[in-house]
């Protein structure tokens, strides 16, 4: 496996202000010299020293690269890797190197809507924002084909992955009670940091091999598929009602009791099980009834 080494150019302000005007100067004068009629047979040895001097020049030029903040150069001689150039500025490197730029900044893949099946095989549809960048450019570069490719084909295989391990919601049949939240399972819409968490994992582990650092993974979309969204949401909806059905009838046995408990303890009046059964039935009537209540006085004898 090819691990980044650091690689140091030549200061290409040298080359740029020093060496390759006096290439280009030396053909200018080499070709002035050669243009004047001389008898001593030195004509043709100006014409080769210009025509020289004009290809070190080029040369010259093709050599310099300048390398910008946030960016990289990876630099080959004949196939062979040499190093990688991170520091900015402009720099001069032999001509017949190969200079790769490539970018080290902070980058997002936006995943397309996959549509997978979760831990209890319901389809859902699921999407994921990875944030990454290129932290070593020789693995990038030389052991993955197309590392931005990559990038893309292995998020989404990870996020499939991860996406089959939990169920999309915390609701599970418990004690003869439908949709009942476990708070102790975790799920991919409850639990959205252990979610994140578990799948930047599963991305950092497939893009390893290709110099890539994975900085934060999470879910963009979560739904289920169009299938089976409208009995999704009915079984939701059942589940909320249940829950606030619940709250409601521990809150109303509760005041049941205590009024139950003031009127004996200040002896308001004396109720037999009859007439306590009686008022325990018309309490719960009142304070769990979904509409307001209609009062009847009674303005005779309570017997």
């Amino acid at each position: 496996m090819i691990k980044e080494n650091t690689f140091y150019p030549k200061s290409g302000l040298l080359f740029l202000l020093v060496v390759a005007p006096a290439f280009l100067l030396t053909a200018i004068l080499s070709f002035v010299q050669a243009s004047e009629s001389r008898s001593d047979g030195t004509t043709g040895f100006f014409v080769l020293l210009g025509l020289f001097c004009m290809i070190c020049f080029l040369f010259t030029l093709i050599g310099l690269m300048a390398v910008s903040p946030n960016e990289a150069r990876v630099v080959t001689l004949f196939g062979n890797y040499k190093g990688t150039v991170h520091k900015t500025g402009l720099w001069w490197t032999n001509p017949f190197m190969s200079k790769r730029k490539i970018s080290v900044r902070v980058r997002n893949f936006d995943s397309d809507k996959l549509k997978v099946n979760d831990q209890a095989g319901n389809p859902v549809e699921i999407g994921a924002v990875v944030v990454w960048k290129v932290i070593d450019t020789a693995e990038a570069l030389f052991e993955v084909d197309d590392y931005e490719d990559f990038v893309r084909v292995q998020s989404e295989a990870a996020l499939r992955n991860m996406a089959t391990q939990y169920p999309y919601d915390s609701h599970e049949e418990r004690e003869g009670q439908a949709g009942v939240i476990d708070t102790d399972v975790i799920a991919l819409r409850s639990h959205t940091v252990e979610i994140a968490a578990k799948l930047k994992e599963e991305v950092q582990e497939r893009l390893d091999k290709a110099g890539v650092e994975v900085i934060e993974a999470r879910i963009s979309h979560l739904a289920y598929a169009q299938e089976i969204a409208s009995a999704m949401l009915q079984r939701q909806q059942a589940s909320a009602i249940i829950a606030a059905r619940t709250m409601i009838v521990e809150g109303a046995v509760g005041m049941v009791e205590m009024a139950l408990a003031k009127l004996s303890e200040r002896n308001i009046v004396d109720l037999d099980d009859e007439r306590k059964a009686q008022m325990v039935g018309n309490l719960l009537v009142v304070l769990c009834g979904d509409k307001n209540t209609q009062p009847v006085v009674n303005t005779g004898s309570i017997y």
